[in-house]
């Protein structure tokens, strides 16, 4: 994955997991379209990435919770072909009681985490398969497969991205573009704040926390592993394998046509 006649598009690119992730595949040679709402941010990363690695970098300031900035940085990577990499990697967190939420806050939860990433991979995608080359990296979280009594709206939207991501996988099994679901657990970003999530990062015991360049270098590493779908703080790989294989297997079991037994009992 490194080529300096690419592009890579890191979305939430102002800091955090996108700043990393960014400097990582500049790192890696690919030029960068960095998108993000914080132009301040934005610029000041692009001038030090370009100075740093020798890559060309483009900021579209945008926030894709809004139609009119999703409409504009779609058209603007549907028609680069020099894009190979799509990092999704935007989203937002409202932690609270989902009848104590408001509509705005998980209706904003939802355009960023799901309808962001699937019109942009959207736009992305045929391209990559025309070329036969490239790849999807969608950021969801540990908390896609499990859900707190304050996360109802937010594990919803990441059991999406990892659903999504898993189908595109098959979709795609046969072409040269590969799809990899990142599931972080809590990561030192931004996100941890009373203003954004509701909780603050001094709530969370820190030997839990990683930081976002430990997350992002341990999701590359799986990603040149060839790993679909990444847990960077899980050691025993076993725990996916088994529990993967235990999803497979309840599905198998639905594919009868029957009601269970204990449903027909007289």
């Amino acid at each position: 994955m490194s080529n300096s006649s690419r592009t890579a598009v890191v979305t939430g690119a102002s800091s955090g997991i996108g700043a990393v992730y960014a400097d990582r595949l500049a790192a890696r040679g690919y030029d960068l379209i960095l998108v993000a709402r914080r132009a301040d941010r934005l610029h000041a990363l692009a001038d030090k990435l370009s100075a740093s690695h020798g890559i060309k970098t483009r900021v579209l300031v945008a926030d894709l919770a809004k139609e009119t900035d999703l409409a504009d940085v779609e058209a603007v990577i549907r028609r680069d072909a020099s894009v190979r990499v799509l990092v999704n990697n935007a989203g937002v967190a409202r932690f609270s009681p989902f009848a104590a939420s408001s509509v705005e806050d998980n209706a904003s939860q939802i355009a960023l985490n799901i309808t962001a990433l699937t019109r942009l991979a959207h736009a992305v995608l045929p391209g990559l398969v025309a070329r036969n080359d490239g790849a999807i990296i969608n950021v969801a979280s540990v908390l896609a497969v499990h859900a707190l009594p304050i996360s109802s709206v937010y594990s919803a939207t990441k059991a999406y991205v990892l659903q999504f991501s898993r189908g595109l996988q098959q979709e795609l099994a046969s072409t040269g573009v590969k799809v990899q679901a990142v599931l972080p657990a809590a990561t030192a970003t931004e996100i941890w704040s009373e203003e954004i999530s509701g909780v603050p990062l001094s709530a969370l015991e820190p030997s839990r926390v990683m930081s976002a360049e430990d997350l992002v270098d341990a999701a590359l590493a799986g990603f040149d592993e060839g790993e679909t779908v990444t847990w960077p703080s899980v050691g025993d790989e076993g725990l996916w394998t088994t529990f993967d294989a235990a999803r497979a297997a309840i599905f198998a079991a639905t594919q009868t046509g029957t009601p269970a037994a204990r449903y027909t009992k007289a």
